[in-house]
């Protein structure tokens, strides 16, 4: 069939679319441990998508800083009516991503932030360079592994920002994601220039894996926890002091998710819902969304999370030891229909203090998580998963090692090296619009067919603090 008798078919159209724990003792450790509070930051109300791009059009006259994270769904997995892949039609993703150009240069954000980039197309890679390029904008692209075709690109506005260093983050996992970390300094920023101040700052792009199943939950954890736990390696590696952190992407999880609970036990905060005044209670968890996905449910899955300096957090490993065994306690929920099935191993050491590697392997496969090795955990990454537990490597988990492993990481991500700068930026977060305007109401609108994502922009306003 030739381009243009598909065409006429297709239309280059969219398709309208209490149970235990696994572990006694982790209860006992858990639970007497204060939760750290998550208080909401509401200083500004949103205005709509016309006023926040007329904001961000003039940003450059002041020390506003936008950020947009924007999944433009890749053409190589966007089906045209069920028939065919719109990368088989060049007239439609080559009209597709104009018009997602045409909807993100207007905004003249000092950070865009791509996911499915078609990196695997010279024609498309190119044009988006060009036009970024054209703009004023430094571009990075990561590919993800494998050969996938798509990746990440972020592309940083010149006059706003430079970068200090760039790194990438391969998982080398079976889902092939990636990650980009941006080691940026912020430029031209007036309320700095008497004043010996840090005006730094980290940014990262990012691409979950798509939840499938509760192995999949897992591995999207493990993925959380590699990407803080390299921002961590970084700061020590660099000796950079505690600098605001960006966490932008599409984190294929909804605010109800472990992912989300974990990134806020790390003090990370949703900027498009600090704005809103959300907090972290089910009565706000579809206030609105951001995906339709392929089984065509919606959900708020793309986030710009912030961490600023003087931000409180908990240890890493504790954060992600709670987070681990949270999502397994969910999967022998959800399995059992409410019954109590309670692994065997629990009474093999219900009266112990410690867990060793063994009884953590039979309680994962017990709880039904290792019996597909295709979608199963692997003995890989089991090892790992217990890695982030058993930090002295002696076999055994106890109260003391995880009170020690407290102690040691207080100030993760970003542990703070001493330094003579005592001043330093955060950021404020002041507007944010999603686009198309009807998902901050929670409805996908039929006319919508840039991508199944919406576009999500932050205005940040930089301001001095101290961390003495």
């Amino acid at each position: 069939m030739s381009v243009s008798g598909a065409s006429k078919i297709l239309q280059c159209r969219p398709k309208p679319t209490s149970i235990k724990p696994p572990f006694a003792l982790l209860s006992k450790i858990f639970n007497h441990r204060a939760v750290m509070g998550t208080a909401q930051l509401c200083s500004v109300s949103v205005a709509n998508e016309e006023s926040l791009t007329r904001s961000l059009s003039s940003s450059c006259a002041t020390t506003a800083v936008a950020c947009t994270t924007f999944n433009i769904l890749a053409p190589i997995y966007k089906r045209l009516n069920g028939q065919a892949r719109e990368s088989e039609i060049r007239e439609c993703w080559i009209g597709r991503n104009e018009g997602i150009l045409e909807k993100l240069l207007p905004l003249k954000s000092s950070i865009v932030c791509l996911q499915e980039f078609w990196i695997g197309n010279a024609e498309l890679a190119g044009m988006y360079e060009r036009r970024l390029g054209d703009a004023g904008y430094a571009t990075y692209k990561l590919a993800r592994t494998n050969n996938r075709g798509d990746g990440l690109l972020t592309a940083i506005k010149q006059d706003q920002f430079k970068v200090l260093n760039y790194k990438e983050l391969v998982f080398n996992d079976f889902g092939d994601r990636v990650s980009q970390l941006l080691h940026l300094d912020l430029v031209n920023f007036s309320q700095s220039r008497s004043l010996n101040v840090r005006k730094e700052a980290l940014l990262v792009n990012t691409h979950l894996l798509f939840p499938h199943n509760a192995a999949y939950c897992l591995r999207r954890l493990l993925q959380v926890y590699r990407i803080l736990r390299y921002i961590k390696t970084y700061c020590e590696e660099y000796q950079l002091p505690q600098v605001p952190i960006i966490l932008c992407g599409d984190w294929n999880g909804s605010k109800k998710g472990n992912v989300y609970k974990f990134l806020r036990s790390q003090g990370f905060e949703s900027s498009y819902d600090i704005v809103h005044c959300y907090t972290d209670n089910d009565a706000d968890a579809h206030k609105w969304i951001s995906h339709r996905n392929h089984r065509g449910n919606i959900c708020g899955v793309d986030f710009i999370w912030l961490l600023n300096p003087t931000d409180a957090r908990k240890s890493l490993t504790e954060s992600f030891v709670e987070s681990l065994f949270g999502n397994i306690k969910s999967f022998i929920k959800k399995e059992s229909n409410g019954a109590a099935r309670i692994p065997d191993i629990v009474y093999d050491f219900k009266n112990k203090n410690h867990i060793t590697y063994s009884q953590f392997c039979q309680a994962l496969t017990q709880a039904g998580l290792t019996s597909d090795l295709r979608d199963g955990i692997t003995s890989e990454e089991m090892k790992d998963f217990w890695n982030c537990i058993d930090t002295n490597g002696d076999g055994i988990v106890d109260l003391s090692e995880l009170n020690s492993s407290q102690q040691r990481e207080h100030d993760t991500p970003s542990s703070p090296r001493k330094s003579k700068i005592s001043t330093t930026i955060a950021f404020d977060v002041k507007k944010a619009a999603l686009y198309p305007p009807e998902v901050e109401k929670g409805v996908w609108p039929d006319y919508y067919s840039l991508s199944d994502h919406a576009q999500l922009t932050i205005e940040f306003a930089p301001m001095l603090i101290n961390c003495s």
